[in-house]
């Protein structure tokens, strides 16, 4: 059936010249991959001219340019016979059955596994193909599946299991629960109000003591492994570009014009053959700003713009779900619009995942920020992702816990991550959430050693409002994984139960007690009123103090960890004012808990393109 080759075909269209050709023949013995996507992606053939070449190629009609005509002419009941998710794999899409002919429109030419499906959907019915675009089959499946598409990109995790969505925000049995320790503590304070408040405050000074030991715990696992990991690139260096798979990057934007020139550049850097990079942005319906930007940017043929409908809730996990479904890769990375990931992470993504048990499903890289000296707040902000992406989650790594994933740079296999129902588009931190969901699911998550650089908040407004929805999300996933906390314990086993309940469900309720505490010691400090010492009596001062002093020293210490790693050693004196940085924690855990009783699948939108970009790489730690 196939005529002339590609390459052949567009020198005589007169699209490219045959130093073009041979520069991407070039490419292809290295990389392998389809020659007339290698050209493409190299911004030597528009998409529209590659598929003409296509079509003449396997001797096709060419119908895009009649797109619209096809739309209104395509029979929307043939749909209603097939797979959606085949059709999208196929990349076909019926179109009309005529004198016992099924017409298809294909964007996927050459595929062997098209005929045999259609003609055993449509049997004893000859099957012509005709050639549209890969944007245009997209663009239809956008409009004939849109209501089924987005029910799923809100639902699909909810119609999995209302169980494992945040979607109904508490449980009867929370509500109830609730009411109930809420009256036997009123109670209490009535009939003994002194033993009452000495009882909280026990339990709220053994509860500092557990969540500082776990993590000062997990810090000293964090060193072992800074001290034991030792990069090995050969390995890497072996892999051969021809054996690499596609691989898929979501970018999901929402108003960030400013930014994406940069993120163009930013995926071009990545050392991973192009032609295998399926880039899909992200777009928002009612996101004019940003997609006209985008498409005066005119990225590679390999980029695709996805245009999410409007609808509830205007989340990311939602948009993430929707390009989940038009994912071309095998395996997939979720990017910020205002990310610089090092150029090696997808390849060290994929070595990880061909070197490792097949129980890993997700693989975290990760994050700091390349605006570190904008000023003394996004110092704090870097300190603290150090200290979480350096010590942290290797400490959880090493010690087989579940690992609260981060909100970019996170690397899946696509077919489980689909199994797995997606993202959470009611939890608005839905990667930990998903992290948690994998864990309970006997999936595995690890970690690479390549960096993603971010922007930090520069300023104390836009980062409240992004540590809000953390902190909320955080509320909402220690909320549904604790409706059944029983079923819980016996799915994670007791250590991972533990590890959840202090790292997740302990680390809101922290924030939520520092500026009470706080208030108590102060009180102590200026009016010493006699009640106080009543209540701190006994074995209970000593432990107070014991928090006071020795606790606040380790989150500092804990956080000046942060600096030595990516040997950023003028941060280190920042960590001594770390316990102002908490208690703007504490503002954004207050106005969390506000929202997760008044509108609780809000998200807050953070402000980026605020910070200068680095002229060349930000400093990676030493491997």
């Amino acid at each position: 059936m196939a005529n002339k080759p590609i390459g052949t075909i567009l020198v005589e269209m007169g699209k490219i010249t045959g130093d073009q050709l041979q520069q991407a023949l070039e490419i292809q013995k290295r990389q392998g991959g389809r020659i007339g996507w290698i050209l493409s992606t190299l911004g030597m053939v528009r998409r529209y001219d590659l598929f003409e070449a296509l079509s003449i190629h396997y001797d096709l009609p060419f119908v895009s340019p009649d797109i619209d005509t096809l739309q209104h002419d395509l029979d929307p009941t043939l749909l209603e016979q097939l797979d959606q998710k085949q059709v999208m794999e196929l990349q076909a899409i019926p179109y009309q059955i005529k004198d016992n002919v099924l017409i298809v429109l294909n964007a996927y030419p050459g595929n062997p596994k098209l005929e045999p499906y259609f003609q055993s959907k449509f049997p004893n019915i000859e099957i012509r193909q005709m050639i549209i675009t890969d944007l245009d089959f997209m663009n239809l499946m956008q409009r004939y599946y849109k209501n089924p598409l987005l029910d799923q990109a809100v639902f699909g995790l909810f119609y999995r299991d209302p169980e494992e969505s945040a979607y109904k925000v508490f449980s009867k049995g929370q509500l109830w629960a609730g009411i109930v320790v809420w009256v036997l503590l009123m109670a209490a304070i009535f009939i003994d109000w002194n033993s009452t408040l000495r009882a909280i405050f026990m339990v709220v000074q053994i509860l500092y003591v557990l969540l500082i030991g776990f993590k000062f715990f997990l810090s000293i696992f964090g060193t072992v492994d800074e001290i034991a990991f030792k990069e090995d690139r050969t390995g890497l260096e072996s892999l051969e570009d021809d054996e690499l798979p596609v691989y898929t990057i979501l970018v999901p934007v929402f108003k960030e014009p400013e930014v994406v020139g940069h993120l163009i550049q930013a995926i071009k850097d990545l050392d991973y053959p192009q032609n295998k990079l399926d880039v899909m942005l992200l777009l928002e319906e009612v996101d004019t700003l940003t997609l006209e930007a985008a498409k005066a940017a005119q990225p590679p043929t390999n980029w695709r713009f996805l245009i999410v409908p409007k609808s509830k809730p205007q989340t990311k996990p939602k948009a993430c779900n929707y390009g989940l479904f038009f994912a071309r890769g095998t395996y997939l990375v979720i990017f910020d619009a205002e990310d610089i990931p090092e150029p090696d992470q997808i390849k060290k993504a994929y070595w990880a995942f061909t070197h490792s048990d097949p129980s890993f499903v997700c693989f975290q890289g990760a994050l700091n920020y390349f605006n570190k000296n904008q000023n003394l707040l996004t110092r704090l902000f870097t300190l603290e992702y150090s200290y979480w992406f350096d010590y942290m989650l290797p400490g959880l790594f090493m010690l087989g816990l579940p690992i609260p994933l981060g909100g970019t740079s996170n690397h899946f296999k696509v077919k489980e991550l689909r199994e797995l129902g997606g993202w959470d588009p009611f939890n608005t931190t839905e990667d930990a959430d998903l992290g948690i969901r994998a864990s309970a699911e006997k999936y595995r998550v690890g970690i690479i050693r390549s960096t993603t650089f971010e922007e930090a908040n520069p300023k104390v407004g836009n980062w409240i409002r992004q540590r809000s929805r953390w902190i909320k999300g955080y509320m909402q996933t220690a909320l549904v994984y604790n409706r059944h906390p029983i079923k819980m314990l016996k799915t994670l086993g007791l250590k991972q139960w533990l590890s959840f309940q202090l790292f997740v469900s302990g680390t809101p309720i922290v924030f939520l007690l520092n500026p009470i505490l706080w208030g108590i010691f102060l009180l102590w400090i200026f009016l010493q009123p006699q009640f106080l010492a009543v209540t701190f009596g006994g074995f209970l001062l000593p432990l107070s103090m014991f928090n006071l002093l020795i606790g606040n020293f380790l989150g500092v210490y804990m956080n000046m960890l942060g600096a030595f790693r990516r040997k950023n050693f003028a941060l280190i004196w920042i960590s001594l004012i770390n316990p102002l940085y908490w208690l703007l924690h504490s503002i954004a855990s207050y106005k969390a808990l506000w929202q997760l009783i008044t509108k609780p699948h809000y998200w807050e939108k953070t402000t980026h393109g605020l910070a200068a970009r680095p002229a060349a790489s930000p400093v990676k730690p030493d491997g």
